[in-house]
């Protein structure tokens, strides 16, 4: 577990950081919040809207990278059959959103663990890292996006992201493998594109981006992790939101942080939920426990505004 700095400990200071956050600076983006008429809580697997993207996704997705690096994760360290079984669990609670990248090593296990489901009732997430690539594959996004299609096993992959945005002119620097990742979709062999970004800057960026059409982002209530503190990182995603790109919220257990502390679990979900600017979050669920708390927590999670 990584060391815990300042903003981690955030959460004794943000005691109803829900209600505090959601103050001036954040004034705006609850208002977005598309309200059920048929619950006054949260279901983890509603399906909803990635932004104008139009692709919909369960409001909760299973994120395969805890850990991740080297093309391994905790989960693909589960071995094959408890990581499938895992997968098809949360498939079978309601579950349509899966969440890979070429870093965690994950693409082989999805269709798999979904054997026979039609294609089109789950959405898969990809993500192409930039750094130390096969030398064959260097500047040739097409020859990796194909090598991705491959391992997952599948014609498309719904959403594609640039992975781990952190530079301030990525836009310009990696424009080669955003043209490349565009071809793709303009091939059927991509849905969407977009990034995942791992700083300030770069979420800057891509609130402006034209290219961007869906953006996973670091969120929760107390900056664990994250690019900044909650008041510095909502509004940019609020202007994400609002200009029609997708969001995606990571880190909702604070990078494993919060794994034996349900109440920071519990308050990052009554707040990035009731944000209003968050389409669909994603937990690297390690067990069926955890997804079965998860579930608990947003099924007990209150629309402020229903």
């Amino acid at each position: 577990m990584k060391r815990i700095g300042r903003r981690e400990f955030l959460a004794g200071s943000l005691a109803g950081a829900s209600g505090l956050l959601l103050g001036s600076a954040l004034t705006g983006c609850a208002s977005k919040t598309v309200t059920s008429a048929k619950s006054k809580t949260f279901d983890p697997w509603e399906i909803v809207p990635l932004g104008n993207t139009g692709i919909k996704v369960t409001r909760v997705g299973f994120g395969t990278g805890m850990s991740g690096g080297r093309h391994s994760s905790n989960q693909v360290r589960l071995g094959k059959e408890k990581f499938e079984g895992l997968l098809k669990e949360a498939y079978d609670r309601g579950c349509r959103l899966f969440d890979c990248a070429d870093m965690y090593g994950s693409h082989p296990y999805i269709i798999p663990a979904l054997k026979g489901v039609p294609r089109d009732k789950f959405t898969i997430v990809s993500k192409l890292m930039i750094w130390d690539p096969p030398a064959e594959e260097k500047e040739k996004p097409l020859v990796t996006i194909d090598r991705f299609l491959k391992e997952l096993n599948t014609d498309y992959i719904d959403l594609l992201l640039l992975h781990c945005m952190m530079a301030p002119d990525w836009n310009k620097t990696l424009k080669p493998y955003m043209d490349g990742m565009s071809e793709a979709k303009a091939k059927g062999k991509v849905r969407a594109l977009g990034v995942s970004c791992h700083s300030m800057d770069a979420l800057k960026v891509a609130a402006e981006e034209p290219w961007v059409e869906s953006v996973h982002t670091r969120i929760n209530a107390t900056g664990v992790d994250m690019d900044g503190t909650p008041e510095e990182v909502v509004p940019i995603i609020r202007k994400i939101h609002d200009a029609g790109k997708g969001v995606v919220g990571m880190k909702q257990i604070g990078e494993g942080h919060y794994r034996n502390d349900r109440k920071l679990r519990e308050q990052t979900a009554d707040f990035v939920f009731n944000l209003g600017c968050v389409n669909a979050v994603v937990v690297g669920f390690e067990t069926l426990d955890e997804i079965k708390d998860y579930e608990s927590i947003v099924r007990k999670t209150r629309r402020k505004n229903a």
